[in-house]
């Protein structure tokens, strides 16, 4: 068995503490339940245990709640930051703090000796990530964006379908994330700590899509609302139109209390939607395009031949979403194996300094009301 890394987390809030949770159990599932961190075991979409690869060698938060809460778990609580990357026995430091923090403690870790696994945004700027990345390699020490999401499930469909031409030639994809509870009420909500909602969910469903799609960006557009907080975008609205004509809308909501479905796809063959995180959905498929005894039907106060639906049966086929085994902790996998030599990273900073970019010229779109050219 390769050597395990041990690795320490920095902020143990809502996402450090359900780190902490995850790699003490190994199962790397973590989820927030009232006020405390409850661990629903392993599960077919979780095939690696990661406690073979890694160990929790401590947490240091400033909350002397949440320093309680860890020593009731059995964690070692270090009393600093400046303590805790002076521990010869860390070998890995997990940043899991408010964004704007994010910078300074990257590279005091690697300075320090130590590799990083930072959560996302990375960094409130692509100048400061190319700052960390300097520091990167000056020391040979990993820094490893935390873009999660590239695992989730519902994404994993859609970029099957993308990738395999399961409905023809995508043209046009959707992907809307919606709630109803506003900014959550803590930094997140506050400029100064790189709150908002394109800093939070923006990354998320950008980076997706930059993974996903091999092409160069021709423009973007953006729009963002504040609805419900003055000082932070609590919604975002973007396009993305890439080279070969996909064009691809984004968008995070956090005032809406009726929801539209989480992913549309469409293709020259056909179409695919995927209404939740439960994963209900299907596929609509092309069979014939020629359907001459088109009935009409009645569209307000007039007929139409071109909105009348197809037949089910004849002319297309409804299929099921496609189904596949996929491994939810595979971004902890490879982060501890490519610590140790073993693995190539997945999640590059060269990727995530394109998905900074791209939020930039979000921020500059939203701002000037203009579409702005990419690449």
């Amino acid at each position: 068995m390769s050597k395990k890394i041990r690795i320490g987390i920095v902020g143990c809030g809502g996402m450090g503490g359900g780190h902490a949770i995850a790699i003490q159990s190994g199962t790397g599932n973590a989820v927030w339940n009232g006020n405390n961190m409850d661990v629903p075991g392993f599960d077919s979409a979780a095939t690696t245990d990661i406690s073979q690869l890694l160990e929790l060698a401590g947490i240091v938060d400033i909350k002397p709640e949440r320093q309680e809460w860890a020593r009731e778990r059995g964690m070692k609580v270090y009393p600093d930051y400046e303590t805790m990357i002076a521990d010869p026995n860390v070998d890995a430091i997990l940043i899991a703090t408010p964004n704007h923090l994010h910078k300074e403690l990257a590279i005091q870790a690697m300075r320090a000796g130590k590799h990083v696994l930072c959560e996302k945004p990375v960094m409130i700027s692509s100048d400061e990530l190319l700052e960390v990345m300097k520091v990167s390699e000056e020391t040979g020490k990993v820094f490893y964006p935390r873009q999660n999401r590239e695992w989730d499930q519902d994404y994993l469909i859609v970029k099957k379908i993308y990738d395999e031409k399961l409905l023809g030639n995508v043209f046009n994809i959707k992907n809307k994330i919606m709630g109803s509870r506003g900014i959550p009420g803590d930094w997140r909500g506050v400029k100064a700590y790189g709150g908002g909602m394109m800093l939070d969910w923006g990354v998320h469903i950008i980076d997706r899509m930059v993974a996903m799609v091999p092409e160069k960006i021709k423009k973007i557009y953006c729009n963002m609302t504040y609805i419900t907080n003055p000082e932070c975008d609590d919604g975002i609205q973007v396009t993305m139109f890439f080279e070969s004509g996909l064009k691809i809308n984004l968008e995070v909501g956090t005032c809406h209390f009726v929801n539209e479905p989480l992913w549309n796809v469409y293709g020259d063959m056909g179409s695919a939607e995927i209404f939740n995180w439960k994963l209900d959905g299907r596929m609509v498929r092309l069979e014939t395009w020629d359907e001459r005894d088109t009935t009409p039907i009645m569209a307000g106060a007039g007929l139409t031949k071109t909105m009348a639906p197809r037949q089910h049966g004849k002319s297309t086929t409804v299929l099921p979403l496609p189904e596949f085994d996929f491994d939810r902790n595979a971004l902890y996998a490879n982060f501890a194996k490519t610590c140790l030599g073993e693995e190539k990273q997945i999640v590059t900073c060269e990727h995530a300094l394109r998905v900074l970019r791209v939020m930039e010229a979000c921020f500059k779109s939203a701002e000037t009301c203009q579409v702005v050219d990419f690449e």
